[in-house]
């Protein structure tokens, strides 16, 4: 998926379905762990935008298991989310290679802003890989805002990641399969129309009245984002 990836360590159901859900309408590709095993194996064979890790794991302490990331090459960033108040332990967090502390209970809206934060940290220098252009649209993927010739386009957050796939397939043919399975975690269903549905809204919010038009609809094949 084009999206941020994030691996989210917890093992509180509640907490599990409420971080899941928001942190997909928030544009993030989500892979859940429910305990310190689960996450080892997934963060050494994904690749990780950024890991979420709470302390309080069902099998190992989150501390022990960020030293062993870090120990096995692991460099995402992490930042750590525990009902632990105390300095000590947020102090103990950081040394030991967490890149941010938050406690429990938290508010949305700067779990969010932490999370874009360190993304903003940890990109490369020049910001090459957080920023996509095509023609006279721009997309800025640390902030999720898209805007054609200057102007911000008001996008949903799977709006965002859909045109973020079109933005990086630009110039090439995408189907409804493949823009289903990669924007949307699925595997094809004849008698969806949730596609067409999403193209025809980011349509209007990309070309409008503008010129050229962009989104391009190929009967029968799928769609193309024009480059040129």
């Amino acid at each position: 998926m084009s999206s941020m990836r994030l691996l989210l360590v917890e093992d509180e159901r509640d907490i599990q379905t409420f971080l899941t859900q928001a942190l997909a309408e928030a544009g993030y590709a989500v892979d859940l762990a429910p305990d310190g095993a689960a996450a080892e194996g997934l963060a050494l064979v994904n690749s990780y935008d950024i890991l979420v890790v709470d302390l309080n794991l069902p099998d190992q302490d989150g501390f022990n298991l960020i030293v062993r990331l870090r120990q096995m090459g692991v460099r995402t960033p992490v930042l750590i989310l525990s009902a632990r108040r105390s300095i000590d332990d947020r102090v103990r967090g950081l040394e030991q290679g967490g890149d941010d502390y938050l406690t429990k209970p938290f508010a949305l809206a700067e779990l969010l802003a932490r999370l874009r934060n360190l993304l903003r940290r940890n990109a490369p220098q020049g910001g090459e890989a957080t920023r996509l252009r095509v023609l006279d649209l721009e997309l800025d993927l640390l902030r999720r805002e898209a805007k054609r010739g200057g102007e911000l386009l008001q996008l949903t957050p799977q709006e965002f990641v859909l045109l973020e796939y079109l933005c990086r397939n630009a110039g090439r043919v995408v189907t409804r399969s493949m823009i289903l399975e990669q924007v949307w975690g699925m595997r094809i269903q004849p008698d969806t129309n949730v596609v067409d549905v999403h193209i025809y809204r980011l349509r209007g919010k990309v070309d409008g009245n503008r010129q050229p038009p962009m989104i391009r609809t190929l009967r029968g094949v799928g769609y193309v984002l024009k480059d040129r």
